[in-house]
């Protein structure tokens, strides 16, 4: 049985990760406005993971006992001046994200339950270095780039290379996730 502050909490993240997903939406749109479909893609790929990732919280807190929460999901800032600030955008998000978890390790850790820290949390805790490093590793590129635009078009490209996730990845999140863990 799950304890109230931890399915508060878990509600809590599932509702952040909602967020997150909608951010990375409204991130793609930008991009694609401005025909940089590669970078576009990649945020709708990242969105879709985002979703996996509610469904995570939510699963979790279904399974021992507790009642999935939807609280109402804030629109997200939507201009950006430059690819390297959009990006940027997700850069600081995921280390806000990664602060909301490392608090949901600390609560755990206090209510003594380690269902969710091992069932989940250390699985967020790793994810979220991959997160950070993924988005960091964009702005440094762009930054790099300058005003290239030939070498911006090559790095959209590559963006647009990402496999994008299926909705099997987001109704069972934890099948896909242990097969995205084996390599597959």
């Amino acid at each position: 049985m799950i304890s109230k502050k931890i399915e508060e909490g878990f509600n809590k993240q599932l509702n952040a990760e909602l967020y997150a997903a909608y951010l990375y939406f409204a991130i793609g749109a930008w991009f694609e406005e401005r025909n940089l479909d590669g970078f576009a893609h990649w945020m709708k790929a990242q969105a879709f993971e985002e979703t996996s990732h509610a469904m995570r919280f939510y699963k979790h807190v279904l399974n021992r006992g507790g009642h999935p929460t939807f609280s109402a999901i804030a629109k997200p800032e939507g201009a950006w001046n430059t690819p390297q600030e959009a990006f940027a955008a997700a850069y600081e998000h995921e280390v806000k994200v990664t602060k909301m978890i490392n608090d949901l390790v600390d609560l755990a850790q206090a209510e003594k339950d380690n269902a969710a820290l091992r069932g989940i949390l250390d699985w967020f805790v790793n994810e979220q270095i991959e997160e950070e490093e993924q988005t960091m590793v964009a702005v440094d590129r762009l930054k790099m780039l300058g005003d290239d635009k030939q070498a911006l078009y090559l790095l959209d490209k590559e963006y647009g290379a990402r496999p994008l996730v299926t909705t099997a990845f987001i109704i069972n999140p934890n099948a896909a996730g242990a097969a995205a863990d084996a390599g597959a």
